[in-house]
């Protein structure tokens, strides 16, 4: 797929940039002029690079590898929510735990602790419990709910992280690049590109735009997931005719 109605990107205002005086000069290729003392993003990079982007996340979700999202800005919060999640994709929408990739395996321990609680409630040791016992271990299972509980499935460490201002997510962004781990990103003009590895140049405020840009990604995750479905299924189609054949060559050897 590719942005070709340009009218979409400027209707969802991706073009806004924040205040001339609170620009990052390294966003200078990305931005078209400025108006009333607001920069205004070049839509042409902007639909380029997003094409860009998308491509990439689509085969990242093809080979069935992980994305993490990460926005815990207020106007982004429940449009990841809702629109990741419809693609299966971990994300984090309250405070980035520190260590998060850099520390993964004690992250992993905690998600762990979250499971062994439900555990606890479905074999009956929950109700042997003291009512107190009982409140203390339902907060910390609320707490971790609400911390990780969108990256109970994340196993493993993700194949790429896409960032929603990445100002504000300046640590997730760091651990990372620590580790060597793509990152995507809306960049507004206020923002250093230098670090991101794929740079969608927009409006990292508005709503609108948000959900505009994670509309379009996420329709390229959910192709690069259709497809790895599709690609299965001819496998499994085959596999019973590959035994036929094999059957057969080893009657006619036994012959």
């Amino acid at each position: 797929m590719s942005v070709k109605n340009f009218d979409e990107l400027l209707n969802a205002g991706c073009h806004f940039g924040h205040l001339t005086k609170k620009w990052n000069p390294k966003m200078a290729p990305y931005i078209f002029m400025e108006q009333n003392d607001i920069h205004i993003i070049d839509l042409n990079k902007t639909s380029v690079q997003l094409d860009k982007a998308a491509a990439a996340l689509k085969q990242i979700a093809k080979s069935g590898r992980k994305i993490l999202f990460v926005a815990t800005k207020k106007q982004a919060k429940e449009i990841v929510a809702e629109k990741i999640g419809n693609v299966n994709m971990p994300y984090v929408v309250e405070r980035w735990p520190g260590g998060m990739l850099t520390n993964f395996p004690t992250i992993r321990k905690a998600v762990k602790k979250m499971t062994s609680i439900d555990k606890m409630e479905k074999d009956g040791t929950f109700d042997h419990l003291s009512k107190r016992e009982k409140l203390q271990i339902s907060r910390q299972r609320a707490k971790l709910e609400k911390n990780l509980g969108s990256i109970k499935d994340l196993s493993r460490l993700p194949a790429a992280l896409f960032i929603i201002d990445v100002m504000k997510e300046h640590i997730a962004v760091k651990e990372a690049k620590t580790l060597g781990i793509p990152v995507f990103a809306m960049v507004d003009t206020n923002s250093d590109p230098t670090p991101i590895d794929f740079v969608i140049p927009c409006n990292d405020d508005a709503s609108t735009s948000i959900s505009y840009i994670l509309d379009y990604v996420t329709a390229s995750i959910s192709e690069g997931l259709n497809e790895r479905k599709a690609e299965k299924e001819k496998e499994e189609d085959k596999k019973p005719a590959t035994k036929k054949i094999v059957e057969k060559v080893a009657e006619s050897d036994n012959i």
